[in-house]
């Protein structure tokens, strides 16, 4: 961007930061709605993110790498999602297995052909283009917040709008919440409700590698541990959201406004630096603790 330095570095940072959240936060919210809490959100980001960076540098293509990044992790959420539905197998323990497989899986492969279980860093790596247009940039507040920011910043907010379209204004997204609602009931339609349930799994996949191509294509490199909890939050964040997807916008704008302002914070607040870094966990922990009192309260005056 022409500006020298942006006006709200905070907000524009949030944005950025907001994406995985936002993006692995959709996909957890399409299995919930389907009847299924998909903690495997985390591991899902960390293989999203290995992938795509690896295949970026063997096919020399940020797009390629991308591609084939989101189809490796949909094919494991695939066999997560059958083993879950199909063999039924408890959905917890193998959704654990799912984020313990990713953990290692990276490290083993990280080694045998790169030599290296640490960070996997490429020479002359192309990172994610930035989105930038002169016209607008020099407009106030939108040229300092809303432009500069990768492709799939954008595409996260573009799909926002495609899934509460597809959830609450198609055929397809009233089945898919009917399953949650009353599986048997939706079987007794003559629908077949696993089918819903796996394809739900299959999609949290595809969302939970873009948000790990976010993380890994932004810098150009992968890092142990990238996903850093993400997952984890963005479940916080289906529920802080009220299980909808603009909900889920606006909590995982909250959440990444935490994390900007505790990285700003470092540098002029006079406090010690592992509670600045702890700050977006401990309004993860605040706002699960209000989101729980908000629902008893509820109940109670139901």
């Amino acid at each position: 961007m022409s500006n020298t330095g942006f006006s709200f570095p905070v907000i524009h940072d949030a944005i950025d930061i907001m994406t995985p959240f936002l993006l692995a936060g959709i996909g957890g919210l399409v299995t919930e709605l389907s009847g299924m809490l998909n903690i495997a959100l985390e591991g899902l980001i960390l293989l999203g993110a290995f992938f795509s960076v690896i295949f970026a540098s063997i096919t020399g293509s940020l797009f390629l790498g991308l591609l084939f990044g989101v189809i490796t992790t949909m094919f494991i959420a695939f066999i997560f999602g059958a083993i879950t539905i199909y063999l039924k197998a408890n959905e917890f323990i193998t959704a654990i297995a799912v984020n313990l497989l990713a953990t290692g899986l990276t490290a083993v492969i990280s080694f045998h052909f790169f030599g290296t279980k640490g960070n996997l860093v490429f020479d002359n790596f192309a990172r994610l283009p930035v989105f930038d247009l002169p016209a607008l940039d020099s407009i106030p507040i939108i040229g300092d917040i809303f432009l500069g920011h990768n492709i799939i910043v954008y595409a996260g907010w573009l799909l926002v709008f495609v899934f509460w379209f597809v959830l609450y204004k198609t055929p397809y997204g009233l089945r898919l919440r009917g399953v949650g609602l009353n599986f048997k009931a939706m079987s007794a339609l003559g629908l077949n409700p696993k089918k819903y349930r796996l394809e739900a799994i299959v999609i949290s996949g595809f969302t939970c590698a873009l948000a790990g191509a976010s993380l890994s294509l932004n810098i150009g490199a992968y890092v142990p541990n990238i996903s850093s909890g993400r997952g984890w939050i963005a479940l916080v964040v289906i529920y802080l959201g009220g299980r909808t997807p603009l909900g889920i916008l606006i909590a995982s704008f909250i959440f990444a406004l935490a994390e900007s302002f505790s990285n700003y914070a470092q540098g002029f607040i006079n406090i010690p630096a592992d509670f600045i870094l702890a700050f977006p966990y401990i309004i993860t922990v605040v706002a699960l603790v209000l989101v729980s009192a908000i629902k008893k309260r509820q109940q109670k005056i139901s």
